[in-house]
């Protein structure tokens, strides 16, 4: 995967994404609630990975009091989206070959991990940071995310599927205490604006050398009818968050 090109085409959709990233915000509201039942609300050191626009990083500086908080993104203009506090520090490129802050409670990342080429790596370097029983929690996405997209272009992520995940976590030393998924559908006018969708909260970024023609652009739209809803009008687009809460075994 070329990182560079991720970085570009999330750094295009910054000023649409926050409007656009409705299955996102959601995601972020799911994962907050669940962190909510088990991991307690005041923690020293905290890192998020991947955290964009600050759409999760909100939710978690609302509902948590921490003494530092470890930023990280692919690109540095994301600090734009964010005021100015002391507790914050920043750490900007690829997480899987960044340093890690050591002697973290809590380790999480919202709509990010499924752009992660070596997860067994970054589990464990993970649980390395991570003070005895540290929390890792997390959003990402399963096979069935975007799937009308990679039907018709072919273009798409390879995702594992929650049952994967979970075990990877667990022989990686985590014991997992949440693990769930959903099914959120999207549903629009026209397939034209499910691209609209698409380019302006960048989650197709990696679709190097894929370029529309007006000839490719109308077999899509003929094509995406075969996804519509019955007895609608509407397209749907779908989108498979899946949650782990997971601990770090003492």
């Amino acid at each position: 995967m070329n990182t560079d090109l991720v970085a570009q085409r999330f750094a295009q959709a910054q000023s649409s994404y926050e409007q656009q990233a409705i299955a996102q915000r959601r995601v972020a509201l799911e994962l907050i609630q669940r962190m909510q039942l088990h991991v307690p609300p005041h923690l020293q050191r905290i890192l998020e990975i991947g955290c964009g626009s600050g759409l999760f990083t909100r939710q978690l500086m609302q509902h948590y009091s921490f003494d530092q908080l470890f930023l990280n993104d692919l690109y540095p203009k994301v600090k734009q989206h964010f005021d100015e506090d002391a507790r914050i520090y920043w750490g900007i490129g690829n997480i899987e070959t960044l340093p890690l802050p050591q002697s973290l409670d809590l380790v999480v990342s919202c709509s990010a991990l499924q752009w992660v080429q070596q997860l067994e790596a970054l589990f464990l370097k993970i649980h390395q940071a991570l003070n005895p029983s540290g929390w890792l929690c997390f959003a990402s996405y399963a096979h069935d995310n975007l799937k009308e997209i990679k039907a018709l272009t072919g273009q798409g992520l390879d995702y594992l599927s929650l049952s994967q995940m979970v075990e990877l976590l667990e022989s990686c030393g985590y014991e997992v205490l949440i693990q769930e998924e959903q099914h959120l559908i999207l549903e629009f006018e026209h397939p034209r604006d499910v691209l609209k969708h698409i380019k302006a909260t960048g989650v197709q970024a990696n679709a190097e050398g894929f370029r529309w023609t007006k000839s490719s652009l109308q077999q899509f739209y003929k094509q995406y009818q075969q996804f519509q809803l019955p007895g609608s009008q509407q397209y749907p687009l779908t989108y498979h968050p899946i949650y782990l809460i997971a601990r770090k075994r003492p």
